[in-house]
């Protein structure tokens, strides 16, 4: 009998602890559940304040004929001005480049007064004073967090030299001390197929100094969250790179009917693309397709002149991903029909002359075994100036 007293104690001793075991577990994994909310509701506030900061408040919100949205942001919130140096600037949204260089194609062709209304659902774009800059939704910042590895939306990495992942096929300009106040390109556009975490572009580049200017298509879906073929800039000036004008050492752009970061494809086999020195103030400008769309201060650079100017294509993969393709992903054979095609490259000289021969290059692949670029002959096709072809498959 005492046995099985002794026992029914023990018994039910054993079961209060299972019981209490059991509590104390499930109390655990409440508390861990409510710790992971609301680790993830700071998470979410953070984001959505940062969110505030990238995205500028919008005099009315528009939308692209492909359904992204953009903010209307007045001319002097967009980030260009957050810059130290722009506290007692005088700059308008009715800026021009006041001096063209002699013989630029600029000056040559009249003005057809045309817009980029086409872009835009209402048309227009955004009204008089202020600038389409796309609204950065919650996925684009996760996305570029993830790519990037730290916290940046810019996502701006952008060696000067191939290496981790970087490849380019390129033709520049050769010889120390020379100086350039510009450069031009007619770039035919294409879409090569990109992996999410890949990129592949063509581009216009002018060097100024260890700083540079860049300008052309680029598919990047870790940018845009799309395989979309879109026009790019990217600035490097003052220890600060960002694509577009996401950084205060970024462009500041005048239009309000265009934007850095829309589609090309569908609307232009191939674009004009400039970025020239003013002569009278310094000021770097962009144009596409014969049209202004944004301004570098000249106070932005270390350097007042160009050092170097380029032309090619340019791709990344993280390694150990085989890189893709460039250009349309064949190399240049010289047949119209096929090649990736830079027509029309030229150069603005030291004493702001349009040199539209350009003869003084050299032409250099990082990997001739997925890309190659050749410095082709003006007499080869017809209407093309100094042609560069380059491209290739990748798979390197």
């Amino acid at each position: 009998m005492k046995m099985e007293v002794g026992f029914s104690v023990m018994w039910m001793i054993l079961l209060c602890q299972v019981l209490c075991c059991s509590i104390m577990i499930m109390s655990y994994n409440h508390g861990i559940a409510e710790a992971a909310e609301t680790l993830k509701n700071v998470e979410d506030l953070e984001i959505e304040q940062k969110l505030k900061l990238i995205n500028k408040p919008a005099v009315k919100i528009i939308k692209s004929i492909y359904g992204e949205r953009y903010g209307c942001v007045d001319f002097y919130k967009q980030p260009g001005f957050d810059h130290p140096s722009m506290k007692n600037h005088t700059f308008h949204h009715k800026m021009r480049m006041m001096s063209y260089p002699n013989g630029s194609r600029l000056q040559r062709e009249t003005s057809s007064n045309k817009t980029f209304g086409h872009f835009w659902e209402n048309g227009i774009g955004c009204p008089i004073g202020t600038v389409p800059i796309v609204r950065v939704t919650k996925n684009d910042f996760l996305r570029s967090k993830l790519l990037s590895g730290d916290n940046s939306w810019n996502n701006t990495y952008e060696p000067m030299s191939p290496g981790s992942g970087y490849n380019f096929a390129v033709t520049h300009t050769k010889g120390a001390g020379r100086i350039y106040n510009g450069g031009s390109m007619n770039v035919a556009i294409w879409t090569p197929p990109v992996q999410p975490n890949q990129r592949s572009s063509a581009r216009l580049k002018v060097q100024i100094g260890n700083e540079f200017i860049e300008a052309g298509w680029t598919v990047h879906p870790g940018l845009y969250g799309d395989a979309k073929s879109r026009l790019f800039v990217f600035t490097n000036a003052g220890g600060h790179a960002c694509y577009n004008f996401r950084c205060p050492s970024g462009m500041i752009l005048v239009r309000q009917d265009f934007s850095p970061g829309l589609p090309l494809a569908g609307k232009y086999v191939d674009i004009y693309i400039d970025i020239l020195k003013d002569k009278i103030n310094g000021q770097w400008w962009l144009y596409v397709a014969g049209e202004q769309v944004g301004f570098w201060p000249s106070d932005r650079f270390k350097e007042s002149s160009g050092t170097m100017v380029e032309w090619g294509g340019a791709v990344y993969s993280p390694p150990p991903t085989p890189s893709p393709p460039m250009g349309n992903g064949h190399y240049p054979v010289g047949n119209p029909k096929i090649d990736s095609y830079i027509r029309k490259i030229s150069i603005v000289d030291a004493n702001y002359n349009t040199d539209h021969t350009v003869k003084n290059t050299k032409s250099h692949s990082s990997n001739s075994h997925g890309y190659q670029v050749r410095d082709a002959e003006e007499t080869w096709w017809t209407n093309t100036g100094h042609l560069v072809i380059y491209g290739g498959p990748g798979k390197v």
